[in-house]
């Protein structure tokens, strides 16, 4: 567990906090995130250091060059990108002169794809006995609305009974930095909704506006969630391990596959870069490739 900020540092760290919370609407695991890396970094500055206008870019520097052995790639990264956030915000503020944090050096990350499940896998996944149970039934409007909207764990989770605008076939949702977005929603996906909606009221209690509802009458969980995710994927025979995130993959590169309109998964993802949607058309390209050699002369005649 990281240390308390020495008492130095902890006014500016409190208002840096405030304003991630308040004005950029970051979630309360977002800024446990960046209080925990900030916190790691001044605890190994020397005690007579002034605060934060005090820390210079060498000091950093060596910070991080240290921290290699111990930490991943991605969570050096992460250390980086809460300095240079802090920094930008204290420049803004007048609070410091310059951004030590501007120049420093972090190792380069190596993209992984996003893994996915092919059309027949999905379809195989989405088959199944949803009148086995309400829960079942449950469970297949989950994932019929993961892969027909592409949404988020968490977008799903905190999704309304009153988001969901019927004539339409279109769900408002709340994403990253509370943004709204609407999406639509396929027709198989809606039937499957509307089959949970006939055993819904069984299961409400105190959050009666919750889409999905879990066995204990209260708005189903994330890990449940994933866990019901993973069990259907072991029960419909699939080879890998499935998970919510997986399914919302499968939406992008499917989509994107179809269409070939990279702004428009973008849109649907919820994401603010296209840069972030862009890796979606490596797995476009495999796709590609294997339809290449599987039919063009050239590529099945043997050398």
């Amino acid at each position: 567990m990281t240390s308390p900020a020495p008492e130095q540092f902890r006014p500016w760290l409190e208002q840096f906090l405030q304003y991630l919370r308040y004005e950029r609407a970051y979630s309360a695991k977002t800024l446990e995130t960046y209080q925990l890396q900030l916190c790691a970094v001044i605890n190994q500055l020397p005690a007579d250091c002034a605060g934060w206008g005090a820390i210079t870019a060498t000091q950093l520097q060596q910070h991080i060059l240290s921290c290699r052995a111990s930490l991943k790639p991605r969570s050096l990264a992460l250390r980086v990108a809460a300095l240079r956030s802090l920094y930008r915000y204290l420049l803004q503020q007048q609070l410091v002169d310059d951004n030590p944090a501007a120049l420093i050096k972090v190792p380069k990350i190596n993209k992984l794809l996003p893994k996915n499940l092919d059309v027949d896998e999905m379809s195989r996944l989405l088959d199944l006995d949803s009148a086995e149970d309400d829960l079942a039934t449950r469970d297949q409007a989950i994932m019929e609305l993961f892969y027909s909207s592409g949404l988020r764990l968490e977008e799903l989770v905190n999704a309304n009974l009153a988001d969901i605008d019927w004539s339409e076939r279109l769900i408002r949702v709340r994403g990253k930095g509370n943004k709204e977005r609407i999406l639509p929603v396929g027709k198989l996906a809606a039937q499957a909704i509307q089959r949970w909606l006939a055993v819904r009221p069984a299961y409400v209690a105190a959050d009666a506006n919750a889409l999905f509802l879990s066995r204990q009458k209260t708005r189903i969980s994330a890990r449940h969630v994933r866990q019901r995710v993973a069990l259907w994927g072991q029960r419909q025979g699939l080879d890998q391990q499935v998970h919510p995130h997986m399914l919302r993959h499968s939406f992008a590169s499917h989509v994107l596959e179809s269409s070939g309109d990279l702004r428009a998964v973008q849109e649907m993802l919820g994401h603010a870069n296209l840069s972030t949607t862009q890796v979606y058309t490596h797995l476009d390209f495999q796709h590609l490739a294997k339809v290449y050699d599987a039919a063009h002369p050239r590529a099945k005649k043997q050398s």
